[in-house]
């Protein structure tokens, strides 16, 4: 059996993952894998989140299943977060799964159940684990123009045109806010006329909304989500609380769609729940019901909210200093486009030598594609980054 196969190629994050721990310069920047980090390089638990744990340890009373849907009042909570009422309630179906790559991976089953022909449309550039899960689905996969490098902003008259030419065969994965790897998003009015074109053309929305809250603030991350649902018939949605909750192993998300009508939300959901106990049976509870918590106790809501935003604030003013840092020092605007982008990510477009030289000399690690965590810098890391780029770039 085993001799048949030879290696899977290591996934990159995690490669660079490695690489950094292997280097022992005191000094390495590590803008790597995607996840929050404060001034000191620490991923923190958010002190609602560790209050929603002391009250499940004190009144947890059984580690019982919980059925393949999961934790429905975890879910419920969720849908009322992304959406807040855009959509009746009675067309939309829930489910948790195991983190937010397990809503896309529920979903995209679902989806080629509906329509084992349909073409898979996701961004150029996109999260790299989009498009092997697709195809290991069984999906044909195809992009669509998204960013240009070339001016760190959204390529949307292309990416307009293209869409314009789908059809009622294809499905089209849009990120609901903080592009991943860009950081580059859709204003509401792009939405908008991303919508008109959805109309059009009978083309399925697909939205992967990862980093609500992340990027703008919990409302203005949602417009694309909550303006698709309200016009168009059926939607997808995959939500995670990675991020925002800080539940990275936790592995919470959350897996949705909205439907024509009961009836076909009812369905929709049966074969869902269908594909959660053929594959993992059911979610564990743990994450999803601290998130629960959270979102059902005013003050502990309003405690992680505002946790949220000073997380969002702070990349935000990392975006600006890194953008003004590169400016003072380079006497130009290239990167000026950071300070505009959102979320955790920006794509700096540099060219392989340079990411190379910046990992020999100065010990800055990012990806091969020049994708960098902003949520990876201090103040301090902040300048020597921007000398260390301005340098090996001259």
């Amino acid at each position: 059996m085993f001799e048949a196969f030879s290696k899977a190629p290591q996934d990159k994050i995690f490669a660079l993952m490695a690489e950094i721990a292997a280097d022992d310069r005191p000094n390495k920047i590590d803008l790597g894998i995607g996840v929050y980090k404060d001034d000191d390089g620490n991923t923190p638990i958010m002190s609602a989140v560790k209050k929603a744990e002391e009250r499940i340890l004190k009144t947890a009373r059984t580690k019982t299943y919980i059925g393949v849907a999961g934790n429905r009042a975890f879910s419920k909570a969720m849908v009322g977060l992304a959406l807040d009422g855009a959509v009746p309630e009675d067309r939309v179906r829930a489910a948790q799964a195991p983190g937010g790559t397990g809503a896309l991976w529920v979903l995209m089953q679902l989806l080629k159940r509906g329509n084992p022909d349909a073409t898979l449309w996701v961004s150029d550039p996109t999260w790299p684990n989009h498009k092997p899960m697709a195809e290991n689905v069984g999906f044909t996969v195809k992009t669509y123009p998204y960013f240009d490098p070339e001016t760190g902003k959204v390529r949307f008259e292309e990416m307009l045109a293209t869409l314009d030419g789908l059809g009622k065969n294809d499905i089209v994965l849009l990120h609901g806010c903080c592009h991943n790897p860009t950081g580059a998003n859709l204003s509401p009015e792009q939405w908008d006329q991303v919508i008109a074109s959805l109309q059009k053309t009978g083309a399925f929305p697909f939205i992967d909304l990862a980093y609500q809250g992340f990027g703008d603030g919990l409302e203005e991350d949602a417009y694309g989500a909550r303006a698709v649902v309200g016009v168009l018939p059926e939607v997808a949605i995959a939500t995670s609380c990675s991020k925002n909750f800080g539940l990275y192993r936790e592995r919470v998300g959350c897996a949705m769609v909205v439907a024509r009508d009961v009836a076909q939300a009812d369905t929709a959901n049966s074969q869902m729940l269908n594909i959660i106990r053929s594959a993992y049976s059911q979610p564990p509870d743990h994450g999803a019901e601290i998130v629960r918590i959270i979102l059902e106790d005013e003050a502990l809501k309003a405690e992680w909210k505002a946790e949220l935003e000073a997380m969002r604030t702070r990349m935000v003013e990392n975006r600006k200093k890194l953008a003004d840092a590169i400016r003072a020092r380079s006497n130009s605007s290239d990167f000026d486009f950071v300070a505009e982008h959102r979320g955790m990510f920006s794509l700096l477009g540099l060219p392989k030598p340079v990411i190379d030289r910046l990992k020999t000399e100065n010990a800055v690690y990012m990806l091969d594609d020049s994708r960098i965590n902003i949520a990876g810098l201090g103040d301090e890391r902040i300048e020597r980054l921007a000398d260390a780029i301005v340098n090996a770039t001259r």
